[in-house]
């Protein structure tokens, strides 16, 4: 396992014995449904596990969450709250597990943080700026490939209403907020492809049942770990 550039001064990446294994997508894409039969599969197996995400560190996921529910945030103060997020957890739990020989399943990873921000008019190579030089390469990374459409009836399945951040209103692309979130996750899905070729992605299509993309992503994993 290595870093993506010099990495933390105080980790021997030949200790790092354990996997990485990022499921990304958007929101509404099933990521949680397959983070849970991915941990219960490994787990069938024997493997011990640790699930780690975006706004879960206890130095910040709080404060972060509060901050987010008045919808205020600058594009500037909220990619720091998350890279912060990001580094805390990498640092007190990614890395640790991993030494331990863990797998670790994560719900996205830095790949939604830049996409995120460049959405916002971040710019790219600060971007990389921030992340890579700590950031680990991880063994695999799946996107997650659903249908705009798909994603909208998914999100009011489970919540009933769409998400302030994840349709983009703070950027004001649209007053309507179901177009607004079309137009935003397009511009995503337009940015990790981008991102295909250049963090080695592999695109699964989330179109079908989360019994389906489970096999699948079991079929994938099984390719990588030599299970």
């Amino acid at each position: 396992m290595n870093f993506y550039r010099k990495g933390l001064s105080n980790v021997d990446t030949k200790e790092l014995t354990g996997k990485l294994i990022v499921i990304e997508g958007p929101d509404g894409s099933g990521r949680s449904t397959q983070m849970r039969l991915i941990t219960n599969w490994f787990e069938g197996l024997g493997h011990a596990v640790v699930n780690v995400g975006l706004k879960r560190s206890t130095l910040v996921s709080n404060e972060l969450e509060q901050a987010m529910q008045g919808n205020i945030l600058s594009p500037i103060t909220l990619s720091l709250f998350y890279a912060t997020d990001f580094a805390d957890q990498l640092e007190n739990q990614i890395v640790p597990a991993l030494k331990a020989g863990f797998i670790v399943l994560a719900d996205r990873y830095i790949y939604t943080l830049m996409a995120r921000d460049i959405v916002r008019g971040g710019e790219p190579q600060w971007l990389k700026n921030i992340y890579e030089p700590i950031a680990l390469v991880p063994d695999a990374v799946f996107y997650l490939d659903v249908a705009p459409r798909f994603l909208i009836e998914r999100n009011f399945q489970k919540k009933t209403e769409l998400d302030y951040w994840e349709s983009g209103m703070d950027i004001r692309i649209s007053r309507d907020i179901f177009d607004s979130f079309i137009k935003y996750q397009r511009k995503m899905k337009n940015i990790f492809r981008e991102f295909q070729d250049y963090y080695n992605f592999e695109i699964v299509n989330g179109n079908r049942s989360p019994r389906a993309i489970s096999l699948d992503l079991q079929r994938r994993i099984e390719n990588i770990m030599d299970i």
